[in-house]
């Protein structure tokens, strides 16, 4: 359960926050001026702050600057009346995560919470790249014993003890976020924010006022002064995954900030100077995009500094058994159960398929495994029929009927497949697991193009952005 610290001296307020979060798995806890709230924070040690810049006795922004001196990662969000925007602000250059305006929009409180949270899981969790699987003393882990595996865990740790500009290369679901989390808990900066900007998943219009922030009177709508994730990031490390969906004009920008530090906000002409490490990562070939001038080639080269590329999971086979260890362990402590085993057979099915999706789609398929089977151990009937058919005589392989070429025959055959299953699984909610594990096989197929995807679906654009928010495939599809 995530813990919620609130610091505001209105009782209205605290009451909206008891109304908006009860019952939401989230622990409230509250405190009437900075002086309390700063008593509270090392006893409760809160995932995340939000108080309001004016208050009795110190205000927020002096607040904030005496945590910060104590804890430099507590994630924050400022509450300001209009009137105070200014000062929210220069909360947000302390490294505020972000600022709300009174009074607030529900729906946009409860995102942003979200949001913050998972930006403190992410800087709270630490990524662990020699992990062993006899001990449970990690959180998360890469897991690998095979040779391609150890070059990365050495290039994590070269990377770890100095400040260079990193790029990681790798298909989709090869775990290039870890790997960039793995390389920022162990650096200098493992004290300091870490904040990790999905590229492709921002539209290119706000891409920039999101990484470099905005002046008031920008353009329509930039009603006052924003602040961008670089200022926010200030003395960190930030994380810019999928970068090479990123536009020219953007890819100018952070060239900049890699080359002299300093960068300028949208409609602004004043230089801001930061202090930020910068990671990158990409399933693109860019070599590819510079030759076709879709990237910048100079700007590939200042982030080309240290280049890590993990290796598919079809090239490292060895390293299943460990993954498929880890993964029953995950889901077992998830679920207060044990851990099911799993049969030579599966297993050896699980080694031969060559995982498109790689490590995601793997664990996708060990926790469907886990809720399908009914026995204690996990059989080759209970995986995908795409990988358990290899399982049978090939005289007796199931056919799966072809959607492509489908008459009303094969919709029927189809069907009643699904229906028998649901008949089986009737404690699973089966036509939005269906839903969502088809718009994850369309994000696949795609590489995470959403125009693409929504095509092959049927769908607008705009209605599969609601469908991966509902189905919260986004945190899925980020870590890539």
């Amino acid at each position: 359960m995530d813990k919620l610290l609130l610091i505001d001296d209105e009782v209205d307020v605290q009451y909206s926050f008891r109304r908006i979060f009860d019952g939401a798995n989230i622990d409230l806890s509250t405190a009437t001026s900075g002086e309390e709230g700063l008593k509270l924070i090392p006893k409760l040690k809160p995932d995340l702050v939000i108080m309001d810049v004016r208050m009795g006795g110190i205000s927020g922004l002096e607040t904030l600057r005496r945590l910060r001196q104590f804890n430099s990662k507590q994630m924050v969000i400022m509450m300001t009346a209009y009137g105070s925007t200014q000062t929210a602000i220069e909360a947000m250059k302390l490294g505020a995560y972000d600022y709300l305006l009174k009074p607030f929009d529900v729906p946009k409180l409860k995102q942003l919470v979200l949001d913050a949270l998972k930006a403190a899981r992410d800087m709270k969790q630490v990524v662990s790249y020699q992990p062993l699987l006899e001990s449970e003393d990690y959180d998360l882990g890469i897991i690998g014993r095979s040779e391609p595996m150890q070059n990365v865990f050495k290039l994590i740790g070269q990377l770890a003890a100095s400040d260079a500009t990193a790029l990681i290369t790798g298909e989709s679901g090869t775990g290039k976020e870890l790997v960039a989390r793995a390389i920022y808990n162990h650096s200098k900066r493992g004290d300091k924010a870490f904040l990790a900007i999905n590229c492709a998943a921002i539209p290119d219009t706000l891409l920039e006022s999101e990484l470099f922030g905005y002046e008031k009177g920008a353009f329509t709508g930039a009603a006052s002064q924003r602040i961008g994730k670089f200022e926010q990031c200030n003395g960190g490390t930030i994380f810019l995954d999928e970068i090479g969906d990123m536009t020219l004009p953007t890819q100018a920008k952070i060239l900049r900030v890699l080359q002299n530090g300093t960068f300028e906000r949208v409609g602004g002409n004043q230089p801001i100077r930061v202090d930020v490490r910068v990671i990158a990562a990409t399933h693109q070939p860019l070599e590819k995009a510079v030759e076709a001038r879709t990237f910048r080639e100079d700007l590939f080269y200042r982030l080309n500094v240290v280049r890590v590329s993990i290796p598919p999971l079809r090239e490292r086979p060895d390293d299943i058994p460990l993954l498929v260890s880890y993964f029953l362990k995950k889901f077992a402590t998830e679920q207060n159960g044990s851990p099911k085993a799993i049969s030579e057979k599966t297993l050896k099915l699980l080694q031969e398929f060559k995982w498109p999706g790689n490590v995601r789609e793997l664990e996708n398929v060990i926790e469907r495994a886990t809720v399908v089977s009914k026995g204690e151990a996990i059989l080759p009937s209970d995986l995908p029929s795409e990988i358990s058919k290899s399982h049978f005589p090939a005289a007796a392989q199931p056919t799966t009927p072809s959607v492509a070429s489908a008459g009303s025959a094969d919709f029927a055959t189809i069907s009643r497949t699904l229906f028998n299953w649901a008949r089986d699984n009737s404690k699973l909610k089966v036509l939005p697991a269906i839903e969502r594990e088809l718009i994850i096989q369309a994000l696949l197929e795609t590489k995470g193009n959403q125009v693409q995807a929504a095509k092959i679906l049927g769908i607008t654009r705009a209605t599969l952005r609601k469908r991966i928010e509902k189905f919260q495939i986004k945190q899925e599809i980020a870590v890539t």
